[in-house]
């Protein structure tokens, strides 16, 4: 029926997760669609996202599943592009892939550091720069990226992964400075913590009593801090919120 009023009809909004895991990245699918937004999750392997979509259709939610190499330049520019084109405007774009892999700086071999680079740093990049050629046309729009302990604090064992997680820190700043004033919030999350996965759970010994003195961050507490990143008024943006349980020393 013809929009009698000829006043453009609103295309519905889009909430893309790059790294849509199965804790962290499935909770914030989990939190944007409680919010009413369509959730577009991403994945390198998407068939792995269906529990996911089927739970959140279950929920009478809207939402679609999509295999991705974040780190294939190709791979993200059709992302988008499909998206925008078929499905809505992508309102919020979080970057949500990690590469926390541990080893030693003599076992560190340059494909290692190369691949923990593009996983964790050079696809944050592609992901925030093709957010930003939608939204800077529109005037608005919100990027999130997920940060560590490892964004702001290099540990013995962990050299390819603090360095990428600092470049995508130092990308998310510069990319803050250039697009707020666009009306684009940008904003990095540093989880300086242990959170509740199911490698935490098999591979640190007092993960189950710590757990239950909330003293691990669980995956939908830590999502509500990206809805509400998403929600902040622009005379009060956050750039980097550092999240934490109550027990953790600084």
């Amino acid at each position: 029926m013809p929009n009698a009023s000829n006043t453009p009809i609103a295309k519905p909004k889009i909430a893309l997760v790059i790294g849509a895991g199965d804790a962290i990245g499935s909770a914030i699918a989990r939190k944007f669609a409680e919010q009413g937004l369509i959730v577009c999750a991403a994945r390198r392997h998407g068939d792995k996202l269906q529990p996911l979509i089927d739970e959140l259709k279950g929920n009478h939610c809207q939402a679609h599943a999509f295999s991705c190499d974040a780190r294939k330049e190709d791979q993200v520019r059709d992302l988008f592009q499909q998206i925008e084109t078929a499905i809505g405007e992508i309102d919020v774009v979080v970057f949500n892939i990690g590469a926390n892999v541990p080893m030693g700086i003599l076992e560190t071999d340059s494909q290692k550091f190369f691949k923990i680079w593009e996983m964790a740093c050079f696809a944050g990049f592609l992901s925030g720069r093709e957010a930003a050629r939608y939204m800077v046309p529109r005037q608005r729009g919100t990027i999130l990226f997920t940060g560590a302990t490892a964004s702001v604090r290099g540990a013995a064992g962990f050299a390819a992964f603090a360095s990428a997680k600092h470049g995508l820190r130092a990308l998310a700043q510069s990319m803050a400075r250039e697009l707020g004033p666009q009306n684009i919030h940008v904003a990095h999350v540093v989880i300086d913590a242990a959170v509740d996965t199911a490698w935490i759970m098999d591979n640190v010994p007092q993960a189950q009593a710590l757990k239950k003195q909330d003293g691990i961050v669980r995956p939908d507490d830590l999502a509500d801090n990206y809805v509400h990143l998403y929600r902040q008024p622009r005379n009060a943006w956050t750039f980097e919120l550092d999240v934490r349980p109550w027990q953790e020393t600084w």
